[in-house]
């Protein structure tokens, strides 16, 4: 047998060994810091014409990455190597956006000058007002919010003037403060009311949830317990590795895009209810459960019956296969919030139910379905007073320092190559074109039958 050894990597001699019609090729082993392993396949069809396939790519890493690590299998997540559980205890959304941007926690001088740099450009060009207020009033907030982060690059023609570096820091400096405030705006105008200006004495939290509520005739009072949950709800959200969202954000950065360009496509892929759009999903699950009476059982029976399309949404997750971290302090959190509102929300008990069956039954113990964030996030964002359209705008803004993170680290990586994912084609072989008037309906040509279009086989 011919054997050919492509190289090792990271001065690493462990190789995979793969014989592919009689010729042995030895590929590289990747070593994580946290002895996660990879087969490094970047030169296996040079070597031997074959490509793999992976639907969905859950066995297949797309970049090495510095910024977030995540253990499915023990519940492990860390920022920058800092567990998320103590960033949730001790830091702020502020500073955790400082260490997933920069690499390190900030110094008290650097931490105040980034928070005085997300004030000074928390107000949006008034011009903008006329976007918002021209869409129909039905359109979603996560579409505007979308379209409005790609409109804003218009706003700084000046960007072209100034170095890379400049450009990078006061494009990322803007979309952390602007995005925030341009939600607000959307929901005000979405209610008839005039926006309110973001305010230089407030926290990023504070100022947030003071644009959504204050109004003339009822001022809001800022709850440092409220002001806590939504720095925490946004810090568990901030990053998490590899998913949809922030996979599209640096598959789009990788054709050299402007950062707004990027961070707008990451925002449709968190829109949909399977990403970011679960929390959404969960809380109108609940309601439902309480329109029917409040029995959890017979929905629970349903999720559970393989010929019943309903499933429960919050449950399980593509990477854990235990429970959620971040949903052990959403829960508390929950807790914390509605008893400092003095609310008893009726949803929490149909949740707490649902979750002591899944802890529990065996069908969910064996299909690994635990509760994750979303869980109970919605219960926490109803509780603040978020309406539920606006659940997934919530989690674009915790998710923007994660995604400007990965888009920085792929620019800035001196091996960067524009994303280009190969396919198997199982469509048509060559075949000539048919004139209209021998055409048959539909198009079909008689004794041929469609290819299936997943590369699957055929169910019998």
């Amino acid at each position: 047998m011919e054997q050919e050894k492509i190289g090792t990597a990271q001065g690493k001699e462990e190789t995979a060994i793969l014989t592919v019609n009689g010729k042995t090729i030895g590929l590289p082993v990747i070593t994580g810091t946290e002895g996660e392993k990879a087969i490094d396949i970047s030169r296996l069809r040079q070597l031997t014409g074959y490509i793999t396939l992976d639907l969905g790519y859950g066995n297949t890493g797309s970049c090495t990455s510095a910024i977030t690590f995540m253990d499915g299998e023990k519940g492990i997540l860390r920022y920058r190597g800092i567990p998320v559980g103590q960033l949730a205890e001790h830091s702020t959304f502020v500073e955790t956006a400082y260490l997933l941007i920069n690499g390190r926690l900030p110094i008290q001088r650097e931490l105040q000058a980034f928070s005085v740099m997300l004030n000074d450009h928390s107000l949006v060009h008034e011009d903008m007002k006329f976007f918002f207020q021209n869409y129909p009033r039905a359109t979603h907030p996560m579409g505007i919010l979308s379209s409005m982060v790609t409109a804003l690059r218009s706003f700084y023609p000046e960007l072209e003037t100034l170095s890379h570096t400049e450009n990078v820091n006061m494009t990322m400096t803007r979309l952390l403060s602007k995005l925030r405030t341009m939600a607000a705006v959307s929901y005000k105008i979405s209610r008839g009311h005039t926006p309110e200006y973001p305010r230089p004495d407030l926290s990023y939290c504070a100022n947030f949830l003071n644009m959504m509520f204050n109004s003339p005739v009822k001022p809001y009072v800022i709850d440092d317990v409220l002001v806590k949950a939504l720095n925490t709800f946004w810090i568990l959200h901030a990053d998490h590795e590899q998913n949809c969202s922030t996979s599209v954000v640096r598959m789009v950065g990788s054709a050299r895009v402007n950062l707004y360009a990027a961070i707008s496509a990451g925002m449709a892929a968190l829109w949909g209810p399977l990403h970011g759009g679960a929390n959404q999903k969960v809380v109108e699950m609940l309601e439902k459960i309480q329109a029917a009476g409040g029995d959890a059982k017979p929905f629970i029976a349903r999720a559970k019956d393989k010929n019943d399309p309903f499933r429960l949404m919050g449950f399980g997750h593509r990477v854990y296969k235990t429970y959620d971290p971040r949903a052990k302090i959403m829960k508390n959190i929950c807790h914390d919030v509605l008893a400092r509102l003095k609310t008893d929300d009726p949803l929490l008990p149909i949740a707490m139910e649902l979750e002591e069956t899944a802890r529990k039954d065996l069908y969910f113990i064996d299909h690994n379905l635990y509760p994750n964030v979303d869980f109970y996030s919605g219960i926490v964002l109803r509780a603040l007073g978020i309406p539920t359209n606006m659940f997934t705008v919530m989690f674009a803004i915790g998710r923007l320092p994660g995604w400007i993170a990965q888009w920085k680290e792929d620019h800035d990586d001196p091996g960067w190559r524009l994303h280009r994912p190969r396919q198997i084609y199982v469509g048509n072989t060559v075949r000539d074109y048919v004139p209209m008037s021998q055409r048959t309906e539909a198009g079909a040509e008689p004794g041929k039958a469609a290819a299936p279009r997943s590369g699957r086989k055929p169910a019998p």
